[in-house]
């Protein structure tokens, strides 16, 4: 099983299905992730605060930009692409998402 810590806002919006995908640099602990597996998804202001989902499809990019192109921003927890790209672009700078390109991983609630 995988694990991912989450920044509170996006973790409640995960756990209650409103976000159904992940972004995160496609590094080498994501690239072990495939479709079908299990994550567990950990709240890092409440490491009580946990639940596991079922990785349903992986989207891969070179960077966030080329990601909105196949994926619905609504759905990873954004109201518009520049939304997106703006607020990952401060979790991940242009250089390293040069260097390991981005994954949304979509998942489905256990």
């Amino acid at each position: 099983m995988h694990k991912l810590n989450v920044k509170e806002k996006y973790y409640n919006m995960l756990k209650s299905g409103i976000k159904t995908i992940e972004l995160r640099l496609f590094d080498e602990k994501r690239r072990k992730i495939k479709t079908g597996d299990t994550i567990e998804f950990s709240n890092n202001s409440d490491a009580d605060d946990k639940f596991t989902a079922k990785v349903i499809n992986l989207y891969k990019a070179s960077n966030f930009e080329e990601l909105c192109k196949n994926i619905n921003c609504c759905d990873a927890g954004f109201s518009s692409n520049e939304e997106l790209i703006d607020v990952l672009e401060e979790f991940y700078l242009k250089d390293k998402q040069i260097e390991f390109g981005v994954i949304g991983i979509e998942i489905r609630k256990k």
